[in-house]
Parts: C-alpha cells; structure tokens; sequence
C-alpha cells in the first residue's frame, strides 16, 4: 500500500524521483553552461602553454621513495589539509610501486 502511494507522488511530481537523467546530451550546469564546454576548456588550459609541465609530468620526475619494510603508507603530503586518504601500498614487487591518488613512486630498501 505504501509503495503505491510512493510511486503515484513520484509520478505525480510531488516527490522527487530517485533515479537521475544520465543523458550526456543535456548535461549542464547550475548555470546552463554545457558541461562539454567546462572540460574542453579546463584541458585546453593545459594544452596551450607548452612551457609548463603537466601535473603528470611533475610527478613523474620525482624519484621513488624508499621505503623499509613492505608496506608503504602515502597520504600525499606532509600537511594533511593538502593530501588525500592514506592508501598502504604493498611494496612486494620489483617495480616501484604507484600511489593511486598521488601518482607518487615507492620502492622497497633492501639492505643486504
């Protein structure tokens, strides 16, 4: 009875409806601007100044970490209020292993 009720308010336009219009077509935001617009600007920012390095290209030229042990804990910065979660990164393979918030490098220290 009630989930009738539920579903005649929905489509009567009274209440909301959970589900959520998925068409990319008609995506804009709160201000009508086309949502397309946003992302190619924001990319296009970057592709213009061929001077300046990419975020990516920044990250990359920083050196593995080394860390001892096997686990490595990266929260992305030394102040917390600029990092993101602590993700533990297993160390076990042979290749420096990726902070997948951060991109930053971490490599075991063996000390043999």
């Amino acid at each position: 009875m009630a989930s009738n009720l539920l579903k005649a308010l929905i489509r009567s336009q009274i209440l909301p409806s959970s589900r959520r219009n998925f068409s990319v077509a008609a995506a804009t935001t709160q201000l009508g601007i086309p949502t397309d617009d946003l992302v190619g600007n924001h990319t296009a920012k970057w592709m213009q100044d061929r001077s300046k390095k990419s975020p990516m290209e920044l990250i990359s030229e920083v050196p593995p970490i080394k860390v001892v042990g096997r686990t490595a804990a990266c929260e992305g910065d030394t102040n917390t209020a600029l990092g993101h979660p602590i993700e533990f990164i297993c160390l076990d393979l042979h290749e420096p292993a990726i902070c997948k918030y951060c991109g930053l490098r971490y490599v075991q220290d063996h000390h043999h």
